[in-house]
């Protein structure tokens, strides 16, 4: 039942007019997929949108919030979070982005589980 999904940032609206097509076009199917994803109640889900990915070495620091900004985070640390989210049922039926932060990411998970 449990289901994480790895959606973007900006998902959630009509991408801006100088946004490159190919791009614009990966963010409103990103944002389809989370609207279906939403919509089928039997799964608990949680959605996850990273800011820019690298490829650096994780630090296991992040911030992890219904809304973060934008800024980088690693893929070291993305894969870890949705690790972790998959043992926090308490994230189930939220929204969350994900930013390299200062946040020790167990940490960050249970703040997240306990908005």
């Amino acid at each position: 039942r449990r289901f994480i999904v790895v959606s973007a940032m900006g998902a959630d609206r009509e991408p801006s007019a100088d946004t490159d097509p190919v791009f614009a076009a990966y963010l409103r199917a990103k944002g389809a997929a989370d609207a279906d994803v939403r919509a089928r109640s039997a799964l608990d889900w949680t959605i996850l949108r990273p800011g820019r990915l690298t490829d650096g070495p994780g630090t296991d620091l992040v911030t992890l919030a219904e809304s973060t900004g934008r800024a980088e985070v690693t893929r070291q640390d993305v894969a870890a979070v949705l690790a972790a989210l998959l043992d926090e049922p308490a994230t189930a039926g939220r929204t969350l982005e994900l930013i390299g932060g200062t946040t020790p990411i167990a940490e960050a998970v249970r703040a997240a589980a306990a908005r």
